[in-house]
């Protein structure tokens, strides 16, 4: 077109809307034939690790060769968004031979070569894979005793039981192991947690900027492409890991995460009526842009308890996806020097509504995985069997709070188990644990609030169980501060409320449900006749004021 141009003196606009047309006709089928091909991909991953070295960076890729010297990938903060932009343009590998020669095609090759002629370099090789096996990335810390002294004597014989068939020495060994805070230090630094498809969309991140480099006027159709391969990634990570348990998991999903998956499924997922109504039909143009809903593959075992519910899976399909929009987010002042200033609005908003999101879907992934693994139910119906009408102060907890804890015993020591195959980030740890700690505390809100009658010293015994729990609790866990201690400690204490003050905080603690709210104002033995009625009467109505 540079030739054209600067030979017949013209733009020739018939000619290039044209191609235009032409090149956005190649990109949609050859787009429309990679989301095929990424569906298939999704399909058959079995969501291993990818052994790539610690020091991978998607610039070692050969797709992303082009970008190397790109000064918007290397320096992204010392400048403003217009040099940012004549810069790029400058940079590009389509422009940077015609800057270097003055403007003229024909004084440039005056006498001899020609602009057909493409300089390549010849090393095609790529070094990003670790020869080295994972090892455990973690260890405890050196620091600690060897000695098991700190280990509770109840708990020591309730890991019997867990471990029943294992050696005295291991079975120690495990017990100290699990027992202790999990004050794991990364060893080496950790490499990116990524799938063979996770560097296959990535490879195509490259192909299509390669492909905005050299068609600008099609620019933003491709960036558009590229955040459909996103969007398929997010959806298919969403659809295999967190869609179970829906109603629990939408409570843990910002309004922004649910808005960005209703869109991905209105917009790119055939569904069920879009292929009953075209089946024997031409496919429609927005039928062609969508692709079917994804499956997980059936040798991801997601239902192994001493597995954690495939938690080694979800940790790398959850991570992988977050490393994803990290490029994804490097890319940006890349992909806003290639696409019209008019359509920057457009990129802006997916990176700050979808790209951003991200990180957030950790949450009902991993929640999965502390629901089910610690059997809350067999703990709140030992609460119920709890008589708390008791007339002297006790010194010792109930059985139900080592129950618990030998629990998040086994978890902790399946978490140390797992790491050891695959490395689980501090942020993953976190809301693993901040997920288990909050049902446990749900838990113990609940089953205090079947207590049909409770005394003082009941109460007394309801807080020295807690205390018991929240001592125990910080030895296998490094999560500061814990989580919903007060929405225990509140609940507890409020018993001990006088009438005037007991109905102002029925009020104003709207995270208690009416049926729990009821239940403290009924136990409460120094609440008047009247003013019980008048308060759960309250409660009454304000629960049918919410439905």
């Amino acid at each position: 077109m540079h030739v054209g141009e600067e030979f017949c003196g013209s733009q020739s606009e018939a000619l290039q809307e044209s191609i235009n047309k032409q090149s956005v006709n190649y990109f949609r089928n050859y787009h429309r034939t990679r989301m095929d091909e990424l569906h298939l991909f999704l399909e058959n991953e079995g969501w291993e690790l990818c052994p790539v070295k610690t020091s991978f960076t998607i610039l070692q890729l050969q797709e992303f060769k082009f970008l190397r010297n790109s000064p918007l990938l290397h320096s992204r903060t010392s400048k403003t968004q217009d040099e940012e932009t004549s810069q790029s343009r400058d940079s590009s590998p389509t422009k940077q031979k015609a800057a270097s020669d003055g403007g003229s095609f024909f004084l440039r090759y005056l006498h001899g070569g020609n602009p057909f002629n493409v300089e390549t370099e010849e090393d095609g090789t790529e070094d990003i894979m670790e020869t080295d096996s994972f090892e455990c990335s973690y260890s405890l810390d050196q620091n600690e005793s060897s000695s098991d002294d700190d280990i509770a004597d109840e708990l020591k014989q309730d890991y019997i039981d867990e471990i029943a068939g294992t050696s005295p020495g291991k079975w120690r060994a495990s017990l100290k192991h699990s027992s202790r805070r999990a004050s794991w230090k990364a060893v080496v630094g950790l490499p990116p947690l990524v799938t063979n498809t996770t560097l296959t969309v990535l490879r195509l991140f490259g192909k299509y900027i390669q492909m905005m480099d050299v068609l600008r006027s099609i620019a933003f159709d491709v960036t558009i492409c590229m955040s459909q391969l996103f969007d398929f990634y997010l959806y298919a990570v969403y659809t295999f890991f967190a869609s179970g348990m829906s109603e629990v998991n939408e409570r843990t999903m910002s309004n922004k995460l649910r808005t960005t998956l209703r869109r991905i499924t209105d917009n790119l997922i055939l569904s069920e009526n879009d292929d009953n109504a075209n089946g024997h039909q031409v496919a429609s143009p927005g039928r062609r842009d969508k692709v079917p809903h994804p499956h997980i593959s059936p040798i991801v075992d997601l239902m192994n308890e001493h597995k954690l519910y495939g938690l080694a899976e979800r940790v790398v399909a959850a991570e992988s996806l977050v490393y994803l929009a990290k490029q994804f987010e490097f890319l940006q002042p890349c992909l806003e020097s290639m696409i019209p200033v008019q359509k920057k609005a457009f990129l802006q908003q997916f990176y700050s509504q979808t790209v951003s999101t991200a990180a957030e879907l950790r949450k009902p992934v991993y929640r999965i995985v502390a629901a089910h693994a610690v059997d809350y139910e067999n703990i709140h119906q030992q609460m119920t069997a709890v008589k708390w009408e008791i007339k002297e102060i006790m010194s010792q907890h109930n059985a139900y709070v080592d129950i618990i804890l030998r629990e998040f015993q086994v978890f902790s020591m399946r978490l140390a188990e797992i790491s050891k195959r695959v490395p689980i980030p501090k942020e993953a740890y976190n809301v693993l644990w901040e997920h288990c700690i909050r049902l446990a505390s749900r838990t113990f809100v609940e089953g205090y609030a079947s207590a049909k009658k409770c005394s003082n010293e009941g109460r007394a015994l309801m807080q020295l169980d807690f205390q018991q729990f929240l001592m125990k609790l910080e030895k296998l866990t490094d999560l500061r501060p814990i989580p919903d201690r007060e929405y225990v400690e509140a609940y507890i204490k409020a018993y001990y409320l006088p009438d005037s003050v007991m109905e102002q905080w029925c009020r104003e603690h709207k995270e208690y449900n009416s049926r729990q709210l009821i239940a403290l104002v009924s136990c409460v033995g120094h609440l008047s006749k009247k003013s019980r009625q008048k308060i759960v009467g309250l409660i009454e109505e304000a629960e049918k004021l919410h439905r």
